[in-house]
């Protein structure tokens, strides 16, 4: 086993295989980064431990670069130049403590034998940065396999950008980012890590990094700071899923887990007409989002909100925000499956806000349709695509005449409406409407026995009845309609049983 020796510093990055991201649901644009302590070193056949009164321990397989020689605002094609060794790390954290560092990490990875590093060292001149692979086992069975082929961003670049900040001095350490397939570990569990270039000469190795978790006794003391805090958004981060944390997939607070296949089914049965006036009775009178209207006439869509914002043109700004792979981009190749991208941008029609390649990646995602408070470009084609699209129409500038994109996955307003993510769209041909998902199973079941009532209440009307006492309906009409025999009635609607509701003259008036 090769001697390490302990780094000035070790600089992890947040967020960089592409598997990762989209297990993730989210896609960096450019790379974030994070400090190690260098008393978090650890070696191979060492121990880590889990504090007493936490939970949820999880490792990460990481490749580990080791500066050789200094660099300092080095350009990309240099920067490997730089790299003397490569070896295996294990980018131990600590979920029950990352809420409260807020991103930094310092206590939730920073933990003694938090980055176990090796056994070998693998010299760097001799392999592709871009062919290494990363290998992690658990008790012996593989969770990890991913190379470098996959990242979002090029060892090399993660050099050069880090080297425009501050000097990267021999012994420095940079982790690189693990994929997807990190979990959480426990006490008596044995993890293994391992770095290989298998297309290179020799194969060369870093062999198996060991570390086994070990169960603390020592809790935190309350009176020097916050303590270990979990809930199920921590528990499935670090799980990897819901699923995997032995989780309800069809509960919780994630974006997909809002909407059960028996709500959705709810949903589209309700129209927007009679979930509109069932929002107004619970006092929400501004969840309409107007001025938008269907590419396909008939669409009905229902879906989770994946929201996106565009800021007016501004040419500085689009020039640092507009192009590449860009907020818009991001949120486009983000969306899962059932979820509607819905994105604002002012009300402002005087310019596209996606295209075919964009409707197209969503239909290919699997997403339910687009809200966009704007208008759409190649507006034949998405509706040959056959995704459905709630818009202001068409129009054929590009998205940089108007719009800049900017960010995801945040509350926006769009055609009038706040929006948050994880909020329950439904459009139809009256429009689209904005649910709360605390709300949204209430209102789908007054809307369907609404529907139900309203029905029957046509079917009098067909018959020659008076609308006076009947609609709204009176005592009197009140009790022929729970008196009656549902077989008869010719509405279309599906009966669910629900609270009786008054007549609705908005949904039929």
């Amino acid at each position: 086993m090769t001697a390490i020796p302990r780094p000035g510093k070790i600089v992890a990055i947040h967020l960089n295989y592409r598997s990762r991201a989209e297990q993730r649901g989210r896609t960096p644009a450019a790379p974030s980064y994070f400090f190690k302590p260098a008393s978090s070193v650890g070696v191979s056949g060492g121990t880590v431990e889990r504090p007493a009164g936490t939970e949820l321990l999880a490792f990460e397989g990481e490749i580990a670069l080791i500066i050789g020689t200094a660099a300092r605002r080095v350009p990309v094609a240099d920067a490997w130049s730089h790299v003397a060794s490569v070896t295996a790390s294990n980018d131990l954290g600590l979920y029950d403590l990352r809420a409260n560092d807020k991103g930094s990490n310092v206590r939730s990875k920073g933990g003694d034998g938090y980055t176990p590093l090796g056994p070998e060292l693998i010299d760097a001149s001799t392999v592709d940065p871009t062919a290494l692979r990363v290998r992690a086992w658990v008790n012996g069975e593989l969770r990890q396999d991913d190379s470098t082929s996959g990242v979002l961003f090029p060892l090399a670049q993660l050099i050069a950008d880090l080297s425009q900040h501050f000097t990267l001095e021999p012994g420095d350490v940079i982790l690189a980012g693990t994929p997807a397939g990190s979990s959480v570990i426990v006490p008596g569990d044995v993890v293994e890590i391992e770095v290989d270039a298998p297309d290179a000469e020799g194969s060369p190795t870093s062999g198996r990094l060991v570390t086994t978790v070990t169960q603390g006794t020592v809790p935190f003391d309350p009176a020097l700071g916050s303590l270990p805090a979990v809930d199920d958004l921590q528990r499935a981060e670090a799980w990897g899923s819901r699923e995997l944390a032995g989780l309800d997939a069809s509960t919780g607070s994630g974006a997909q887990s809002r909407l059960t296949p028996e709500l959705r089914a709810k949903l589209e049965a309700a129209p927007t007409a009679s979930l509109s006036s069932q929002l107004r009775k619970r006092g929400l009178h501004s969840c309409f989002i107007d001025g938008v209207r269907a590419n396909i006439a008939g669409s009905k869509i229902v879906g989770t909100a994946k929201t996106l914002r565009f800021i007016p043109a501004r040419e500085d700004l689009f020039t640092s925000h507009g192009g590449g792979y860009n907020a818009q981009k991001r949120a486009f190749d983000a969306v899962d499956e059932g979820e509607i991208v819905v994105i604002e941008c002012r009300g402002d029609a005087g310019a596209g806000t996606l295209g075919d390649i964009l409707a197209l990646r969503a239909k290919t995602r699997g997403a339910a349709g687009v809200v966009t408070d704007g208008a759409v470009r190649d507006y034949d084609a998405v509706v040959e695509i056959g995704l459905p699209v709630f818009s202001q129409g068409r129009h054929p500038s590009v998205l940089g005449r108007k719009h800049v994109p900017w960010e995801s996955d945040v509350t926006i307003a769009c055609g009038g409406a706040a929006v948050q993510p994880g909020d329950i769209i439904v459009g139809d041909g009256d429009g689209v409407i904005v649910i709360p998902p605390a709300l949204a199973e209430e209102v789908a079941d007054a809307a369907l026995a609404q529907e139900e009532q309203d029905a029957w209440i046509a079917d009098r009307v067909a018959e020659g009845e008076k609308l006076d006492g009947l609609f709204p309906m009176n005592a009197e009409w009140r009790a022929k309609f729970e008196s009656r025999d549902p077989s008869t009635s010719s509405g279309t609607q599906q009966t669910w049983v629900a609270e009786p509701v008054e007549a609705s003259p908005e949904a039929r008036g």
